[in-house]
């Protein structure tokens, strides 16, 4: 079959309900949990805000629009290598530098649900990859692979959400040796259903903050706050995630989209 004939294909799923699209997004709002750093870093993203600027009204009788007050790395987004120290070589590493043909790619979804509800600090390592691969097939060159652990039920309480103590965050994420392990693999990128793409006691870690060292030194990108993966296979979806063309722009909300084929 020609690559015409695979469009035209896809085309017709999608049009038939053959192909059902599944939103793997948060709402983008002035609820939507949001990073906050430690006390000793002077500046923090801040709360999403929506401002009307008109609504069909004096201000605009035949228009509705608003304006926004938003960070890059707000609700479901994407990290773009120059996000972090390790990839702030790369010409390409913006979000409206990069090779947008590799943000639409094969999704490996790894169900870790059960044991993150068990542990919030579950820990995903290599040796669990290599375990998942045995049973649903190796993970390609090119795709995007996802750490489901159903987090996103919890985004409508923020304090559950960010699931703080003294101790710091407490969240699911990778181990150093499950991200190098991806890398190797030659993955597009990474992503989670937590707040960021690293653990929660990812900053004692060697190195610290895998996810975001390690995938960002290899010009590689990362999903956080995605929804939904609980609708997906194990393989067998296309994920979509594509980040505002923002100058020299280092993340940027985004609206995660997989293809998901019927039965």
């Amino acid at each position: 079959m020609s690559a015409t004939d695979v469009v035209k294909s896809l085309g017709g799923l999608l049009a038939s309900g053959g192909i059902k699209v599944v939103d793997c997004s948060g709402v983008l709002g002035p609820e939507t949990p949001i990073l906050q750093l430690p006390p000793d870093f002077a500046r923090n993203t801040p709360k999403v805000e929506i401002h009307k600027i008109s609504e069909y009204d004096e201000d605009g009788p035949f228009f509705a629009w608003n304006w926004m007050v938003l960070g890059e790395h707000s609700g479901t987004h994407f990290d773009a290598p120059h996000h972090w120290i390790t990839g702030k070589d790369y010409e390409d590493g913006y979000t409206d530098s990069l090779d947008v043909q590799r943000l639409v790619a094969p999704v490996n979804v790894l169900d870790c649900s059960k044991e993150a509800a068990e542990n919030e600090d579950f820990l995903l390592t290599a040796d669990h990859v290599k375990a998942w691969e045995a049973e649903h097939g190796e993970i390609e060159a090119g795709d995007w692979v996802v750490m489901r652990t159903d987090w996103d039920a919890r985004v409508g309480d923020e304090a559950k959400f960010l699931n703080a103590d003294d101790a710091g965050p407490h969240s699911p994420g990778p181990t150093p040796d499950c991200i190098e392990y991806l890398l190797s693999k030659k993955i597009v990128g990474w992503g989670t259903q937590c707040i960021g793409t690293d653990a929660g006691q990812a900053g004692g870690m060697e190195p610290p903050f895998p996810a975001h060292n390690l995938l960002h030194r290899d010009n590689c990108f990362g999903l956080a706050s995605l929804a939904n993966l609980d609708k997906l296979p194990a393989k067998g979806a296309i994920l979509i995630a594509a980040p505002l063309k923002i100058a020299k722009g280092t993340g940027s909300p985004i609206r995660a989209l997989a293809l998901v084929p019927k039965g």
